[in-house]
């Protein structure tokens, strides 16, 4: 069943009733929905959906051409009479001068490799003659580098060519508690901390079994879909797995800097800086500096996709137990470290909060920009964090504190919040401090006092 994606469907539609020629290029991660997207867009359309194999150019064009002839034209053609990816293109043209046709070529990553210069050479029909006929090309792939030299950079050869670029991302925490409504508002955060919103994760989460059985049955048993997907998926885009592997698990168990991500795995500090550029270039991982500051000492590396985050520091380690049956004695221990491991997702939850407020206008102020800061705090010379600081100026800012607790935020949280707030230059300073589990009286009072606003996770 599809559901969501309506604005990415709405553009699509829109595209396509210009009638002329475009060039869309559609990226995402792997499992993100890019395929389903176009399906459901394709529906009722005149439309060719070749997905490219892994596999020589020869087959899929051999597959690309089974596709075109099955097509309803004027011209009766078969497959013997594509013999190259020209005739293909010269086809196409034909049977879009005075009709409209969507083709989509999907995992084009798959196609590049096999054909090197098959983006040129489309580029070449285009100049000639495609541009003039009513064709819908869509080129969607998954390979962040490949998309990027191919379709996306300035160098590539569809530069001036694309007329959309549609980048397709995982479901945010409120999209996902939409369309997965079968789950309460706190198992709900558990499973997007678990999936990071991508859809075909979630679509392995079942609402009628506790969480605990969901997490047993997709990340504890060697069976499951998901349980060596993170690996399949980091072995289609590096070839030394070993090392790659290795900085994600050290930058999942907390190590966060070039220097002690180096030092876990026992490298030199330069031969990690091209692993992590290496990862952050795919989009396995990101860098961040404290907001307000710029890139240098301060930046640290996290993993970027919430699944990929829980299966480094829970699963990857694990595997042999897993595969040996003897899963549950290694759960007992993992169970405990759930809270603290969803501490960070339930930050990255009102982060999201926030943008939405921000987007609504329902905030004191319209900040400029939004994220974390940790450091030296100026006023008391000790080592702190905020999770969430939002400025719109030099004169305002917001300053948030999260709570992921069985018990009610105390005072404590509330005091410590308005402490570490001081340390920074803006006059108007606004509190906002989110709570799983509510606020004690105590907590509610001191609020009042100094005009803070508790946000009550629901």
């Amino acid at each position: 069943m599809f559901f969501g994606r309506q604005n990415e469907l709405k553009r699509l539609d829109g595209i396509y009733s210009s009638g002329r020629f475009e060039c869309v290029v559609m990226h995402g991660r792997y499992r993100v929905g890019k395929t389903a997207l176009l399906r459901e867009f394709s529906k009722n359309k005149k439309a060719i959906h070749f997905t490219a194999q892994e596999t020589s150019a020869r087959e899929n064009l051999d597959n690309l051409a089974r596709l075109i002839c099955a097509m309803p034209t004027g011209t009766i053609i078969s497959p013997g009479d594509i013999t190259s990816y020209d005739d293909a293109l010269g086809y196409l043209y034909e049977m879009t001068v005075s009709e409209r046709l969507v083709l989509i070529i999907d995992d084009y990553q798959f196609l590049v490799s096999a054909q090197k210069d098959i983006s040129t050479l489309m580029c070449k029909h285009i100049d000639r003659s495609l541009a003039s006929g009513k064709l819908m090309l869509i080129l969607c792939g998954s390979s962040l580098p490949v998309m990027t030299s191919e379709t996306l950079g300035f160098d590539s050869p569809f530069h001036g060519r694309r007329t959309a670029t549609i980048g397709l991302e995982p479901f945010t925490f409120f999209e996902t508690k939409r369309y997965y409504s079968d789950f309460s508002a706190f198992d709900i955060a558990i499973v997007y901390g678990l999936t990071g919103g991508v859809p075909r994760y979630l679509e392995q989460m079942d609402p009628q079994l506790a969480i605990e059985d969901n997490i047993r049955n997709n990340f504890f048993d060697a069976t499951s879909f998901i349980f060596e997907e993170p690996s399949n998926i980091l072995r289609r885009e590096v070839r030394d797995l070993v090392y790659y592997n290795a900085v994600l698990k050290a930058i999942a168990a907390g190590c966060v800097k070039n220097s002690e991500i180096a030092a876990k795995i026992g490298l030199e500090t330069s031969a990690c800086t091209a692993y992590l550029k290496n990862l952050t270039a795919l989009g396995f991982i990101d860098k961040y500096t404290p907001v307000t500051e710029k890139s240098g000492k301060k930046t640290v590396y996290e993993i970027t996709d919430n699944m990929f985050r829980f299966w480094y520091r829970f699963v990857s380690d694990n595997t042999s137990q897993i595969h040996s049956a003897t899963a549950d004695k290694i759960w007992r221990g993992i169970a405990r470290e759930i809270p603290s491991f969803m501490t960070a997702v339930f930050e990255d939850i009102c982060r999201q909060w926030f943008e939405q407020q921000n987007r609504a206008n329902r905030l004191p102020l319209k900040y400029v920009e939004i994220g974390r800061w940790w450091g030296v705090d100026p006023v008391w010379k000790r080592e702190t964090a905020l999770p969430i600081v939002a400025y719109a100026d030099d004169e305002n800012a917001i300053f948030g504190d999260c709570v992921w607790s069985d018990e009610p935020a105390q005072e404590s949280s509330l005091s410590s919040l308005e402490e570490r707030s001081r340390g920074f230059r803006h006059q108007n300073r606004y509190l906002y401090l989110f709570s799983r589990s509510g606020f004690s009286d105590e907590c509610a009072s001191l609020a009042q006092r100094l005009g803070a606003n508790l946000v009550m996770f629901e």
